[in-house]
């Protein structure tokens, strides 16, 4: 096992890069560029980093250099002979070859596009620009990065033994989270914490922790190089990128109606019946399964990713007993700001109503909360989003206010589309 204080202390970055694979990214940006790929390969994106947490002053903690370095090297990297070998072979959610061979031939080829960096107001302008099957892949590497190295700046002045006792008080309370875990019957839950992790090194370990501790409970990781690495099940399936773009190129406000099904129209076809998951929040979940065709209640389940998951849960069951679904044969995956008290109710209060797993995220893979002076490794909302399609701005609504995003008027354009009222308002847990 990595002695990760040591490495820590060591400080050998230059041998041991935050990103070290084109692959250290979750599985659903895969299959999402896959499709995007096929359907959309010449749309011209703008992704940008969006920090939420704006006591967190990111361009005052990192180093320019460090950040520019890191950011150089993920551009170096190419999928190796093994990565694609792993990709293209192996069986995924049942299905051999998801990946198709002139996807592979171009992800085989792929270099990230060049990024864009500067400072403003103590925070990172961190762009980029460019065809969307390329642009989208840097999300994930590059919260990856800055979420690191806001880690290692804090801890850089630390001892070896304040290390070793701050990694072992981290992975006494991730141990005491699972042991708490496994006594929920039923339960199956999934690593998702690659986006907003500790490092590369802790997420590992808390894969492998899951991996003993839960057992058959725990069913696989978002991260594509660990669940290569550790032979497991690689988790994921589509996320709000793909609306929010959609939507964006949309002539009329009666194509901005129809963009988040033909989102799923495309994923249908594009997977051919599998992979069945539906996203409906980022134009608001009750507008969504109102209008929704009635293709869609046939579908395998439901993700929960803003709002209050339990009434999300509530509304998919009614939705689905209205279009003459059986919930009981249904998934609901519930992915927003989970821990271990939040992920024991959800389970007690719909066990048995509807099949049930869990996408567990920032709260695995990266909390410290409590375990440094001044909480200063505490976890932060930081988000790296598609910001433009073809010249044109990208919106968001969410179930949830405090994650929506866009320019006002299309805001207010989108909620009268949408049908959006009121939404309640809810403290973004990261």
């Amino acid at each position: 096992m990595v002695d990760i204080a040591t490495r820590v202390w060591n400080h050998k970055w230059k041998i041991d890069p935050i990103v070290r694979s084109l692959i250290d990214t979750d599985f659903y940006k895969l299959l999402m560029c896959q499709s995007v790929f096929r359907n959309k390969p010449d749309t011209q994106v703008t992704f940008s980093l969006i920090n939420r947490t704006k006591s967190i002053r990111l361009a005052e903690i990192i180093d320019e250099g460090e950040l520019r370095e890191q950011l150089d090297h993920i551009r170096s990297l190419r999928l190796t002979r093994g990565e694609s070998t792993w990709l293209r072979g192996n069986t995924f959610y049942g299905k051999r070859q998801m990946f198709r061979p002139d996807f592979m031939e171009w992800f085989e080829n792929l270099q990230l596009p060049p990024y864009h960096l500067e400072k403003r107001d103590g925070q990172y302008e961190l762009t980029f620009e460019g065809n969307w099957p390329e642009v989208m892949l840097w999300e994930i590497p590059a919260l990856a990065v800055l979420m690191e190295l806001r880690g290692r700046a804090v801890l850089h002045d630390m001892k070896r033994f304040e290390l070793q006792v701050l990694y072992a008080r981290g992975m006494t309370k991730l141990w005491e989270k699972v042991e708490a875990l496994r006594q929920i019957d039923g339960l199956r839950l999934a690593d998702f914490g690659t986006r907003r992790r500790h490092s590369f090194l802790w997420q590992d370990w808390c894969v492998r922790a899951l991996q003993e501790g839960l057992g058959e409970k725990f069913v696989g990781t978002s991260n594509c190089l660990i669940a290569k690495n550790r032979d497991l099940e690689a988790i994921g399936t589509n996320a709000h990128e793909l609306p929010m773009v959609y939507a964006a190129l949309a002539e009329t406000d009666a194509e901005l109606a129809q963009a988040p099904y033909q989102v799923l129209a495309d994923w249908h076809e594009e997977h051919s019946g599998n992979l069945r998951i539906i996203l409906p929040d980022t134009y608001g979940t009750d507008g969504f399964l109102k209008r929704a065709p009635d293709w869609l209640a046939g579908w395998t389940g439901i993700r929960i990713d803003s709002g209050d998951p339990a009434a999300g849960a509530e509304t998919a069951i009614n939705w689905w007993k209205d279009r003459g679904e059986d919930p009981t044969k249904k998934l609901v995956i519930f992915s927003d700001g989970l821990d271990v008290d939040k992920i024991a109710e959800l389970q007690a209060q719909f066990a048995g109503r509807v099949r049930i797993s869990f996408g567990w995220g920032t709260l695995l893979t990266n909390d410290f909360r409590g375990l440094t002076e001044g909480d200063a490794l505490a976890p932060f909302s930081l988000v790296c989003k598609a910001v433009s399609a073809n010249g044109r701005p990208t919106v968001k609504l969410s179930d949830n206010p405090e994650k929506a995003m866009g320019p006002q008027d299309q805001i207010d354009r989108y909620k009268r589309v949408f049908d959006v009222g009121e939404q309640e308002r809810m403290k973004v847990v990261v």
